[in-house]
């Protein structure tokens, strides 16, 4: 990870869970990173923590619904800190009800963060790097397990549909990048399975409840650790996909 040190790093969905472990794994690398998210509070007291570090955090506000505020995101990056060489796409969400009986303002709001968001994100990445020609740039995709089968749970299925969505993203994105046959910009996916983070109680509005049925979860320090692996293999190595589950976890 020496290389990466001092390179500027996008992490989305920054407030909790598997992004709040990012930005702590790569400011710890020494890398200057900036975390957005709605609740950008959160992570000016994750910024507060991490002082003293040999990287730093920075929070921004996005909501990532609204596409002029991604664009005024990263017109503030390139301005403070010269632009993004890494952009980690993390945020993701989900809310109750199958394909029967779900409110489609709702699955708009999913189709908006989940997949919208994350290729506006990754288009805008790409270009800051090809405008500024890096040496080296890095596009990882959060993406699940359920970016790669239909499980028997109601609740889930649009949520799935946009994670095979984000799956055929990443591959599009690889393609559309050997095809400049520069070779300078990687993009890569992680799939992980069950992970102790709050996206379930917040889709049942029930904190408590969420935590009993992710308590055997992969803490998100792993997904942050296999970020970091990725990023620091030979820039002539791009990992496509890392489907990950707990040692527990029975599907």
């Amino acid at each position: 990870m020496d290389r990466w040190r001092g390179k500027v790093a996008l992490v989305t969905g920054a407030s909790a869970g598997i992004g709040a472990a990012i930005c702590r794994e790569l400011v710890h690398h020494g890398m200057t990173v900036v975390g957005c998210a709605r609740n950008h509070k959160r992570i000016e007291e994750l910024a507060a923590e991490l002082k003293g570090s040999s990287g730093s955090l920075t929070a921004m506000h996005c909501d990532l619904t609204k596409s002029d505020e991604i664009e005024a995101m990263f017109c503030a990056i390139t301005k403070q800190f010269g632009g993004v060489d890494v952009c980690i796409n993390n945020a993701g969400l989900n809310f109750t009800g199958g394909l029967l009986d779900g409110a489609i303002d709702k699955w708009r709001t999913i189709l908006d963060v989940n997949v919208l968001a994350l290729a506006h994100c990754a288009q805008l990445a790409i270009k800051g790097m090809k405008d500024r020609d890096v040496t080296e740039g890095q596009v990882i995709n959060i993406c699940s397990q359920a970016g790669h089968m239909v499980g028997p749970y109601p609740n889930s299925h649009f949520y799935t549909a946009t994670k095979f969505a984000v799956t055929a993203l990443t591959e599009g994105l690889r393609q559309e990048l050997a095809a400049d046959e520069t070779n300078k910009i990687r993009v890569a996916q992680l799939s992980p399975g069950l992970v102790k983070t709050e996206i379930v109680g917040r889709m049942l509005n029930d904190m408590a409840r969420g935590d009993v049925i992710m308590a055997g979860g992969m803490d998100a320090s792993a997904i942050a650790k296999t970020v970091t692996f990725v990023m620091s293999l030979p820039p002539d190595v791009q990992v496509h996909d890392v489907l990950m589950r707990p040692t527990s976890q029975k599907r």
